[in-house]
This record gives C-alpha cells, structure tokens and sequence, in this order.
C-alpha cells in the first residue's frame, strides 16, 4: 500500500536506514529533530527491492561505514540524537552547547570526582574557578584532541566558515579575541 499522503505529498519524510545512505551529521539530526517528524524504514539482511527507491521519495541514512543485521539498532542512534534534542529532555537549552560535533570538533575532556583517582588528580586549571582560564583549556583541549584523534573532523573544521556543521548558533567569536 501506498504511504499516506497530505497535499499529494508525505506528511513526513521516510527515511531508510542504509549503509549506501548518506552519512548521519549532527546538522541533520538537528533538522529532522526540528521538522515534522519522521517515518523510519529498516530492512534486514539485505535491504529493500530497489522499485521502493525509484516509487518514492525516500532519504537513504547511514550511521557508518559498518553493516548490521538490520536498520533497527540505526533507527535508535537516529532517535536517540533526535530526542535529546527536544525541548527539556536534557534539562536546560543550554545542556547540549558543547557537545562534541556542536562546533565542528570534539567535546574537551570531562572529569568527576573524586579530585584524586587512582594516582590521577583533576588539571588545576579546572579546580582553579578561573572561568575564563577554564575556557581557554577547553577550547585547546577540544582542538588538540580533534586534531590527535580525528583529523578528518579537524581539517573540516579549519577550513569551515563561523556557522557550525551541526546548524547550531556559533557564540560570538569576536568576544574570545578580546
């Protein structure tokens, strides 16, 4: 059968959970979050009869370059992103900012107590209360790590314009020259 329509289109787009679909980005969850919703399609095993691609319009979603037994535990990831991002699931609007991918790069390190583990203790810029020194560290550990650990993103991300992949309002940067 054929899906619903409204106004001789969907009423919202499908997407099909794919490993030849295009590649999942913060940006895009960040528009399906904010959109009218989704209908999600999940094969298993070997996919879909090729006629469903040419029959409708349908948005093909992979989440990596691996493969699964099936689109499920991709529809999760997809939701998952999703819903964190609705108003007040992570609490304040402000809770996901700085996440990794917010701006391009990945989030800087994250640390707990106690203030000594095992040997370990927390960088003192961070138990300094130094609110712009405690800034600055993040910033650089946020890039240094990117360029350590993913340098695919941080090439991307010095040679990207102020907005940030993700679709989320860059801070303004000139306050940080200052």
């Amino acid at each position: 059968p054929t899906p619903p329509l409204k106004g001789g289109r969907l009423s919202a787009p499908i997407l099909v959970m794919t490993p030849r679909g295009k590649p999942l980005t913060q940006a895009r969850v960040r528009e399906i979050a904010a959109g009218p919703g989704v209908t999600i399609i999940c094969g298993r095993f070997e996919g879909f009869d090729e006629r469903l691609f040419d029959a409708r319009d349908i948005e093909e979603v992979s989440i990596g370059d691996y493969v699964l037994s099936g689109g499920e535990m991709g529809a999760l990831v997809l939701l998952d992103a999703c819903i964190r991002l609705l108003p007040g699931v992570m609490g304040a609007a402000s809770s996901g900012d700085d996440e990794s991918f917010e701006h391009g790069i990945l989030e800087y390190p994250q640390y707990t107590r106690p203030q000594i583990w095992e040997g370990r203790i927390i960088p003192e810029v961070l138990r300094s209360g130094d609110h712009a020194k405690i800034a600055a560290w993040r910033k650089q550990r946020a890039e240094e790590d990117t360029r350590l650990r993913r340098p695919d993103l941080w090439e991307r991300h010095r040679d990207a314009p102020d907005q940030s992949p993700s679709g989320a309002q860059e801070k303004d940067k000139d306050k940080d020259k200052e």
